[in-house]
């Protein structure tokens, strides 16, 4: 049985076969890097978003700024973590032989928070206890501020940072708004590509306010660790000084 197909149908069949043709390289012509991307390259218009730019130049000052406070806090921390193991009863040997000269200088020798603080103590022997503790608890609080030193910068950029994309994220959408009133045509590509470009600088500040949250709470765990240690180091230095006999 044959049917007779009107010649609209092999017209139709031959532009879709032309669209089918060229969908790769008009595909393969909108296609940008991720690179691109990240800078809110519009593939419409060929140039740069001015917003994004400004907004992720920002985020990326910020990352590196995260990276090398956590890497240089870190590198201070750990150094404050080691330390002798046998270090408080070198200074407790030294205590009962009454020979504080060497005791300090065992102190001087220990590039650490905890002989430094001890350091202070031993310089204060022979004062009342009540002058002891306090220099160490000086020293102590002095030794603190150090570690603690550049983490609010981690702070403020973990809650920065997320708000900044998300300013970034509204001025393109105002952008994509104001660009759809003037046209007269709705076109869903523009629309798109529009709100891709904006909601880049949201991922983008998630992603640097995240990390530097994780780096900021890391480092605080460590502080803490060094505080427990050197509270624990000048109540058995105290401990030293009042044993009997002494």
């Amino acid at each position: 049985m044959n049917f007779n197909l009107p010649p609209m149908f092999f017209s139709i069949q031959e532009n879709i076969s032309t669209i089918l043709d060229e969908a790769p390289s008009i595909i393969e012509t909108e296609q940008i890097s991720m690179w691109q991307l990240i800078w809110g390259y519009d593939s419409i218009s060929g140039e740069y978003s001015l917003t994004s730019l400004i907004v992720m130049s920002l985020l990326f000052i910020f990352s590196f700024i995260a990276v090398y406070v956590f890497i240089e806090r870190f590198m201070t921390i750990q150094k404050a973590l080691k330390g002798e193991k046998d270090f408080m009863q070198r200074i407790n040997d030294f205590v009962l032989k009454g020979d504080l000269n060497n005791a300090i200088k065992h102190c001087g020798s220990s590039n650490n928070p905890i002989a430094r603080m001890i350091e202070k103590g031993l310089s204060r022997v022979g004062k009342p206890m009540k002058d002891i503790a306090i220099s160490i608890e000086n020293i102590g609080k002095l030794e603190i501020s150090k570690l603690e030193r550049r983490l609010s910068m981690l702070a403020t950029i973990s809650g920065v940072a997320p708000m900044l994309g998300f300013l970034g994220t509204v001025l393109g959408m105002v952008k994509v708004f104001q660009n759809m009133s003037k046209e007269k045509t709705f076109e869903i590509a523009s629309l798109s590509g529009g709100i891709m470009e904006a909601m880049i600088t949201t991922v983008g500040g998630l992603i640097v306010g995240i990390v530097a949250y994780v780096a900021y709470n890391y480092l605080v765990s460590k502080v803490e660790k060094v505080i427990h240690n050197m509270e624990g180091a000048s109540i058995e230095f105290l401990d030293i000084l009042e044993a009997p006999g002494k």
